[in-house]
């Protein structure tokens, strides 16, 4: 997904430092902070030499959830997505999925292969599906809010559930126009600054997922990954998630 070269390692261990905070708690406005879902998002890339990725040390590190490159454009179908999707779910690590957007193509068809290849996103464990868009295909701003609007009404009606919108601030300020006509769609945002809140573009009132780092290290995972965090805007993560029970929200 989205990245930026880090020039200096002392800015990723910054990053890094805000990642963990991020991770640790959420403050309210009433008490201490409180555990916050976090997990990774990974892709074919993790798979570093063909290894698996051990979801069960992913789970016992405390990572509640991963979101998994399911497929791209017309005809791409990550080669890990079955078994990750298999083993991830036994360990008990909820399972977000996404469509890596090609705007030169058509959307409706690229949402029916995403939607055949996941297979529903109602069973245990399953977070709503998600697009990422963070490439233009070469489309003016109109014509890419029309093809991001075709594409997320054709996933929602094939999945029943109200699709999660992927992208970070420079891209939808600039190839989206900054549209806020998306802001009914959760709101998975990357932001690398460093602040201890991501930069939120498009006018959407909050954000759902951060992506806190492209360079974060898990347990269970081969190599860097993208380390992630649930804000609690869509209620408690446990429904969410379609979790068995609501005491897995905690994140622990």
């Amino acid at each position: 997904m989205y990245r930026r070269i880090t020039a200096h390692p002392q800015v990723r261990r910054s990053l890094l430092s805000l990642s963990a905070f991020a991770a640790v708690g959420i403050l309210s406005a009433t008490g201490p902070a409180i555990a916050a879902p976090t997990g990774p998002d990974v892709s074919s890339w993790q798979h570093v030499d063909g290894r698996w990725i051990n979801w069960f040390a992913v789970r016992g590190s405390g990572n509640s959830f991963a979101m998994l490159k399911a497929t791209e454009g017309l005809d791409y179908v990550n080669p890990y997505f079955v078994p990750d999707s298999l083993l991830m779910r036994a360990a008990g690590v909820a399972r977000g999925t996404y469509h890596y957007a090609r705007p030169n193509l058509p959307p409706e068809p690229q949402a029916a292969l995403y939607a055949t290849v996941v297979l529903g996103q109602h069973g245990v464990l399953d977070l709503p599906p998600v697009l990422d868009i963070e490439n233009s295909g070469g489309l003016a701003p109109g014509a890419l809010i029309d093809w991001t609007h075709r594409y997320l009404n054709t996933v929602q009606a094939l999945t029943g559930r109200v699709p999660i919108v992927y992208t970070y601030p420079r891209f939808w300020r600039t190839a989206m126009a900054n549209s806020n006509q998306f802001t009914q769609y959760p709101l998975w945002i990357a932001d690398y600054s460093g602040r201890p809140q991501p930069d939120i573009p498009g006018g959407w009132p909050t954000w759902t997922f951060w992506q806190t780092t492209d360079s974060g290290t898990i347990p269970g995972i081969a190599g860097r990954t993208d380390v992630n965090v649930y804000s609690g805007a869509q209620g408690d993560f446990g429904r969410y998630a379609n979790m068995p029970s609501s005491g897995s929200s905690s994140g622990s």
